[in-house]
């Protein structure tokens, strides 16, 4: 099960010039790391949650290879954070990066949301994306009261509940295992006609006694007092509403990047993902990108693991040919 990791972090110093700053400490940030700092760089990781990212939040990643029986997420991003360390990298949890900036020398400045400043030769941004909210009437009221985007987190308060998943994919159907274990129904609610999850999840969660789906359904509203009660779903053939009595509404309908901080210092997308080359690199120079935050990819964690390896790489490449900016020390 999820646990959040709030042991031992490190205190950065601010007044030293880092060879890497890696924002972010998913799959992708923590292998730059892994990468960076055994190449011998000065690396910091600033993550504006607890490490592991996403990958943290899955109950069992079966498609990541040497691991035939599947791994829990955290487990495995767990071993992640310890490699970084064995290799010297830096590693500071619930520090929010809110702004950066290139200074005229060529060093990069970050901000945090307690006014910290970190400075760095080069930078990768790996930071990530958070689940779309439906913007429905009663998501914001009830969200931890019953709305929830992690069912690795809360599946298991609902014990003997009657839950509803709102979302088909992967995710929703990665996620609604776990769900399975402890809950008395699940229901899907599906916009599309069909699921558009690996067939493997679709043969082992859709066909379950347990789970009832509606496809070509949309929900409308979350409704309770104090907690949530149930969801509004309406039929997009015919109109027809239906109230489904639930306890908890666990939402999966995509993910959205975090860049607000980097919009106009960047090239992003037009969803907002940071755009790169496939070495990673940014339009801005001794910047990289890496992970889910990265335009065109695809979510999986060997991907970002490849993606941070590219990047570090990368990174080693700039500092080698800008040995100027090694002399810089404030």
């Amino acid at each position: 099960m999820f646990q959040l990791n709030v042991g031992g972090n490190t205190q950065a110093d601010a007044s030293k010039v880092y060879d890497l700053l890696v924002v972010g400490a998913g799959a992708a940030g923590l292998t730059a790391a892994i990468y960076a700092s055994r190449d011998g760089w000065q690396t910091l990781v600033l993550e504006r949650e607890t490490t592991g990212g996403l990958a943290a939040t899955t109950h069992l990643i079966e498609n990541y290879p040497g691991f035939p029986e599947g791994i829990d997420g955290s487990e495995l991003m767990e071993k992640f954070v310890a490699q970084a360390k064995r290799f010297g990298a830096e590693i500071v949890e619930f520090e929010e990066v809110t702004g950066l900036r290139k200074r005229e020398d060529g060093i990069f400045e970050v901000t945090t949301s307690d006014g910290q400043v970190f400075k760095g030769r080069t930078v990768v941004l790996a930071t990530g994306s958070r689940p779309k909210k439906l913007g429905i009437p009663g998501e914001a009221e009830f969200t931890n009261k019953g709305v929830s985007y992690c069912a690795t987190c809360d599946g298991p308060l609902y014990k003997d509940q009657d839950v509803v998943v709102i979302g088909c994919g992967n995710s929703g159907l990665q996620e609604a295992q776990i769900l399975l274990e402890y809950a008395k129904s699940v229901t899907f609610v599906e916009f599309l006609d069909h699921s558009i999850a690996e067939k493997v999840l679709r043969d082992r969660v859709m066909n379950h006694p347990k789970v009832k789906c509606y496809f070509s359904h949309m929900a409308v509203e979350i409704k309770g007092s104090d907690f949530v009660e149930a969801v509004v779903i309406k039929d997009r053939e015919t109109g027809e509403l239906k109230e489904l009595p639930t306890k908890a509404v666990f939402i999966y309908v995509g993910y959205q990047p975090y860049t607000d901080f980097v919009k106009g210092v960047v090239e992003l997308d037009e969803r907002g993902y940071i755009v790169t080359d496939r070495h990673m690199r940014t339009n801005v120079e001794g910047v990289f990108a890496a992970g889910d935050v990265r335009s065109g990819n695809l979510a999986q964690v060997a991907v970002a693991v490849g993606d941070g390896a590219k990047a570090a790489i990368a990174v080693r490449e700039y500092l080698q040919a800008h040995p100027e900016l090694m002399a810089i020390e404030a």
